[in-house]
């Protein structure tokens, strides 16, 4: 990768030799032509709303049906705590990637991709090992989570039509089916978007499908959907059983784990123009306020509302959404929630795909020196889209896994922004920046340690089913 994004592939555009002609707005890329040719940088005429719309779009998913699990575990003053907690580091962690993309100004480049960050801050070696792995299962395996879940949402919606009549049509559905009609609606979809920039229209509704149904899941328990009980036991974090202990450190892994999108960070802001005068950071970071904004809105409500409205009576598969299935009358309404949750899905599915799409294409460009004609980008996304619905239903378990395989990630989120900043603006040394980031940075290798731990214990202690081929 470090030679693709240092050498050029043959092509008619001119690099900057002088200080003058990069400053003169004209040239804003990697210094390698061959990126105009791939779907994450071959479009950079994005501005804020569109940054935006793909930030909140990529960064409230699956993991936001199961926040008020981790207030379960947690109770009311952990929980805001950790959550607040959670929420400040990865939005500084954000700000650390923005102001990262352009390292050095001077000279042109642009760090349209994490693995490439990641490459010139550790090193070629140690670069492509701590950042490949996790970004890959950031970007293809998050795609087989929403198959996994955009079917079982289809379920429940399916379940609800047929509303306990068990002749029904639909209650025959199989999960497999449900996956197989998901990732058809995904990649036939994916066919019409040939790059980043111009799926920020789908991001625009998985923006809107998100706020609508976070909204209804913490709203409808305040009118009537809540199961009268509210909670009943506040979690100890240290003191009690290892048990209570191991609860409560689970549940701080769900808030951590909930905030994602740092992989996509960087190849958002790719998408963005930039001169010297007026460099991409400021638009993304005006995007990145904006979306902030609006996650908070979402999150925190479904948090508190949702714990507050079901307590120890959530269940653990499936979240407030299967909780307010239970004990909301309307089943009009959770249908409604239902197709806005598996709309959401197959949009976030198409930004999670494209940094996968983009290093196929990479392959292709490099050995052939001339861009993806539009069948060989078609067959790459069929291929992408048979292989993820093969793991999805090979798989289907992989939400019980989504713990212990998250930790593994967590490190694009809480730790390698900490330590990239070190490596490539090199604060001096003690300073307040410079503490900083050491603190945060051995405090998030600390916590993955102890996550990777607890999840694996919580595998053992309760028992672990893996039904390959059914789900």
């Amino acid at each position: 990768m470090a030679e693709i994004c240092s050498t050029r592939v043959g092509s008619s555009k001119v690099i900057p030799t002088s200080e003058e002609e990069i400053g003169s707005g004209e040239f804003s890329g990697e210094l390698n032509p061959a990126d105009a040719w791939l779907p994450i940088t071959e479009s950079r005429n994005g501005n804020t709303l569109k940054a935006a719309a793909h930030l909140l779009c990529s960064a409230i998913g699956i993991q936001l049906l199961s926040l008020p699990i981790a207030f379960v575990y947690l109770g009311w003053f952990w929980g805001i705590m950790c959550l607040s907690i959670a929420f400040s580091w990865q939005l500084y962690t954000k700000w650390l990637l923005v102001n990262l993309h352009e390292s050095f100004p001077i000279t042109g480049i642009r760090y349209s991709r994490f693995t490439h960050l990641s490459i010139i801050a550790f090193g070629e070696k140690l670069g492509k090992l701590l950042a490949i792995f996790p970004t890959m299962y950031l970007s293809g395996g998050t795609c087989v989570l929403y198959i996994i879940m955009g079917g079982s949402v289809m379920k429940v919606f399916l379940k609800s039509m047929c509303d306990g009549n068990p002749g029904c049509v639909a209650s025959k559905i199989t999960g497999a089916e449900c996956f197989l009609a998901f990732i058809c609606i995904a990649i036939l979809a994916a066919l019409f978007f040939p790059n980043l920039n111009l799926l920020s229209s789908v991001a625009f509704v998985g923006s809107i499908t998100v706020l609508a149904y976070s909204s209804l899941l913490w709203i409808l328990p305040m009118t009537k959907g809540g199961s009268g009980d509210g909670p009943v036991r506040e979690a100890v974090l240290v003191t009690g059983s290892p048990t209570r202990i191991r609860d409560a450190l689970g549940g701080f892994e769900i808030l951590a784990l909930a905030f994602r999108g740092h992989n996509l960070m960087l190849e958002i802001q790719g998408t963005l123009p930039s001169s010297q005068k007026q460099p991409s950071k400021k638009t993304m970071w005006r995007a990145v306020k904006i979306s902030t904004i609006l996650s908070i809105l979402c999150v925190f409500p479904i948090a508190i509302v949702g714990y507050w409205a079901y307590g120890d009576k959530m269940p653990v598969d499936g979240g407030i959404l299967l909780a307010l299935a239970a004990f909301y009358e309307k089943k009009h309404i959770i249908r409604g929630v239902c197709v806005l949750i598996t709309i959401n899905y197959v949009c976030a599915f198409q930004i999670y795909a494209m940094p996968t799409f983009d290093n196929l294409e990479r392959i292709y460009v490099t050995k052939r020196n001339k861009p993806c004609p539009r069948w060989v980008r078609s067959m790459i996304k069929l291929f992408f889209g048979g292989l993820t619905y093969f793991v999805a239903v090979t798989f289907p378990f992989l939400p019980r896994l989504a713990a212990f395989i998250g930790a593994i990630g967590l490190p694009v989120t809480l730790v390698y922004p900490c330590f990239m900043y070190l490596a490539i603006k090199k604060p001096p040394r003690l300073s307040t920046t410079w503490c900083l980031n050491m603190v945060l940075g051995l405090a998030g290798t600390i916590l993955t340690l102890v996550f990777l731990v607890v999840a694996l214990w919580s595998l053992i202690d309760n028992g672990f089913k893996a039904n390959f081929y059914n789900p």
